[in-house]
C-alpha cells in the first residue's frame, strides 16, 4: 500500500497505533527526515510525526545552500568545514538535480570582512578541507576581472574577488524526497500529527508519545523503545514537557530572505558580499527570481508564526543597494519573502552570528534523546550519530546494519553526473515547448522533481484547461499521490516552491488547484473556503510587510 498517498491517511494512522516501533522521531524537518531514513534503511521500525507539514519550519526557510561554510573557517571550526564540505559532495551525488553546483563570487572591498591574502589562503584551505574537485577550485580575481564577472557591483572600493564553488538546493524539496525514501524503507511518516505528551513505563522511562491528529481530530497513542526529539526551534518545548530542560538551552536567531524578479537584479552568478554593518549577505539568482538574505537577529517571540517585517525588508534592500547601486531596489520590487529561525546552542557572550552551528545531542533521565543545532548540509551525519546512539542502546543491536545513506539516491535523482542532468533538461525543454509551455518550466520541473518530471508531463494529458493549468493540475495529482499533501498551502509552498519563487503564478492558478483539491478530499464548501483564506493569509504575510508588522 502506498502510504505516501494523501488518500491513505487512515491506513497510516492504523499502522502507527497498532505497532510498537523501535524509534519514534518527532519533527519532520531535514534532521528528522534524515534520522527516519537512516534508521529505516538499517532495519529499525520507525515512525515520524510532524505537527504541521513536513519542512514547514526551519527546513523550508534556510538560505537554500548546501555549502561548506566558508565563514566557519574564519571562526576556526575546522572539523565543521571538513564535514560539511564532504557532505555536500555526497548529497550532490544522491540528488544531482536538486543539489546543483553554484559558483559564488566574493567581492573583496576596502575595510571588508575578508582581505586579499587571507581570502586566498582561506579559500585554498576551504577547497582542501571540502575536497573540492580541481575544476571547481577557487580562483582569485583582479578588480577588473571581478567587475567583469559581475558588472552590477559597485565600482568604488572593490579590490578584487574570490570565485569558488557552492551548491544550491531547495531545502523543502530535499526534505520531502528524504521522507519519501524513508517511507520506501518502511518508515511510517505522518504530517499534521502534533505530539503533546509522552508515555512512560513503570520505571519512568519514555515508552511512546501521545499526539493529536489535526486532520481528523483524534488522539493517537504510539509506542516505541526510543523517542528522538528533532523539532528544531521547538526542541526545548518538548524537553520542558519531559521535565528535562536543564543545562544547555537553545538560542533562536531570526533569518529573513526577500525575493525580487530576476530582471530587477539580473546577477550573472551568486554573490556573497559585505554590508555596512559588518555582516555578510547572499544574493542568489534562481530561475525567474533573485533572492537576498539573510538577517541574523535574536528572537524571543512565539515560534509558531515567524513573520517578515518591514524593517527586515528595508535592511536587506539597503544591503543590496549598497553593493549593487545602479539597481535601486525598493519595497515594491519584493515579490515574496520568508522568515525562519536558527535553533542555535546558547553560548555566553557571543552574538547570534558568532554562535557555533555545530549540533549537540541531549539525553534526559527518562530516555528522551534530543538533537539541536546543526546545518542543513550536515543532516546526514547528524542522523547517523543519532541512529548509532539508538542502536548502541537497543537490546537487538546486532540485528541492524551500519549507516549507508551515502549510497541511497533520492527519488528523481538517478543521474550519474551533472552533465546527465543538463542533457535531461534539454529533453524536457523540448517536451515542455511541445506542450505550449514556457521554457522556464523545464528548469523548474527538473530542479524540483528530477526524473519524476516524465510522469507529471504525461499526466498533463489527462486534464483540461490551458497549458499552465494542465501542468499545475498534474503537479497537484503527483503531490497528492506521492507526497502527502493535505492543504493548498502544502502544495504551493513546500512541494512546488511557488509561494517564494513564483508567487504571481499562484494568483493565476489558485482557483483550479482549490477546485481539484476540494474534489479529491470531498471537502464541503465551508472547508474549501477556509483553506482558501489560509492560503491568502500566507500570501499576504510573505508579500505585504506592513500587514506582517505586529
Amino acid at each position: 500500500m502506498n502510504l505516501s498517498s494523501s488518500k491513505n491517511r487512515s491506513n497510516l494512522i492504523h499502522a502507527l497505533t497498532s505497532t510498537t516501533f523501535d524509534l519514534i522521531v518527532i519533527g519532520g524537518g531535514i534532521t528528522g527526515a534524515g534520522i527516519a531514513l537512516d534508521a529505516a534503511s538499517r532495519g529499525l521500525k520507525v515512525a515520524l510525526l510532524e505537527k504541521k507539514d513536513f519542512a514547514s519550519g526551519t527546513s523550508s526557510k534556510s538560505t537554500k545552500l548546501i555549502h561548506g561554510g566558508l565563514r566557519y573557517l574564519k571562526q576556526l571550526e575546522i572539523g565543521l568545514v571538513r564535514e560539511t564540505g564532504t557532505e555536500r559532495a555526497i548529497v550532490h551525488r544522491l540528488a544531482p538535480h536538486l543539489v546543483v553546483p553554484e559558483k559564488m563570487l566574493l567581492p573583496l572591498v576596502e575595510k571588508g570582512t575578508y582581505g586579499k591574502l587571507g581570502t586566498s589562503i582561506g579559500l585554498a584551505v576551504y577547497d582542501f578541507l571540502a575536497e573540492v574537485s580541481s575544476t571547481d577550485r577557487r580562483k582569485m580575481l583582479s578588480k577588473e576581472d571581478t567587475l567583469a564577472k559581475e558588472p552590477l557591483l559597485k565600482k568604488e572600493g572593490v579590490l578584487g574577488g574570490g570565485f569558488y564553488a557552492e551548491y544550491r538546493t531547495d531545502d523543502a524539496r530535499l526534505t520531502i524526497e528524504i521522507i519519501k525514501k524513508a517511507i520506501e524503507f518502511g518508515a511510517k511518516c505522518i504530517n499534521y500529527a502534533e505530539v503533546h505528551d509522552f508515555s512512560y513505563d513503570e520505571s519512568g522511562k519514555i515508552s511512546g508519545v501521545i499526539a493529536n491528529d489535526l486532520i481528523d481530530q483524534q488522539v493517537l497513542h504510539i509506542n516505541a523503545a526510543f523517542v528522538v526529539n528533532a523539532t528544531g526551534p521547538w526542541v526545548d518545548q518538548l524537553r520542558k514537557q519531559d521535565n528535562s530542560l536543564k543545562g544547555k538551552r537553545l538560542f533562536l536567531s531570526k533569518g529573513v530572505h526577500i525575493v525580487v524578479p530576476y530582471e530587477r537584479l539580473p546577477l550573472k552568478q551568486s554573490v556573497y558580499f559585505d554590508v555596512p554593518d559588518g555582516r555578510m549577505i547572499f544574493a542568489i539568482p534562481r530561475h525567474r527570481a533573485t533572492y537576498i538574505g539573510t538577517t541574523d537577529t535574536p528572537y524571543e517571540e512565539g515560534v509558531d508564526q515567524v513573520l517578515t517585517q518591514q524593517e527586515d525588508v528595508d535592511y536587506l534592500l539597503q544591503a543590496a543597494n549598497s553593493m549593487f547601486p545602479d539597481v535601486h531596489l525598493a519595497s515594491e520590487d519584493v515579490e515574496s519573502s520568508w522568515a525562519g529561525l536558527r535553533p542555535l546552542i546558547y553560548e555566553e557572550g557571543k552574538s547570534a552570528s558568532q554562535m557555533s552551528r555545530k549540533d549537540e545531542i541531549f539525553e534526559s533521565e527518562s530516555g528522551l534523546i534530543s538533537i539541536a543545532g546543526g546545518k542543513l548540509t550536515g543532516y546526514r551525519k547528524m542522523a547517523e550519530r543519532i541512529v548509532n546512539l539508538v542502536i548502541k542502546k537497543h537490546p537487538k543491536k546486532e540485528d541492524f546494519k551500519t549507516c549507508y545513506t551515502n549510497k541511497i539516491p533520492l527519488a528523481g535523482g538517478h543521474f550519474k553526473t551533472s552533465k546527465d542532468v543538463a542533457d535531461y533538461k534539454v529533453e524536457i525543454e523540448k517536451k515542455v515547448v511541445s506542450k505550449q509551455l514556457d521554457e522556464y518550466y523545464a528548469i523548474y520541473l527538473v530542479s524540483n522533481y528530477g526524473k519524476q518530471t516524465d510522469e507529471i508531463l504525461t499526466k498533463m494529458d489527462d486534464f483540461e484547461g490551458n497549458p499552465e493549468e494542465k501542468l499545475i493540475r498534474a503537479e497537484l495529482w503527483f503531490a497528492l499521490q506521492y507526497e502527502m499533501v493535505q492543504t493548498p498551502l502544502d502544495f504551493f509552498n513546500r512541494r512546488t516552491g511557488r509561494v517564494y519563487f513564483n508567487l504571481p503564478s499562484i494568483l493565476r492558478l489558485s482557483t483550479v488547484v482549490l477546485k481539484d483539491i476540494q474534489a479529491y478530499f470531498n471537502w464541503s464548501d465551508e472547508k474549501a473556503k477556509l483553506e482558501e483564506e489560509n492560503l491568502q493569509t500566507e500570501l499576504q504575510e510573505v508579500s505585504e510587510f506592513d500587514f506582517a508588522v505586529r
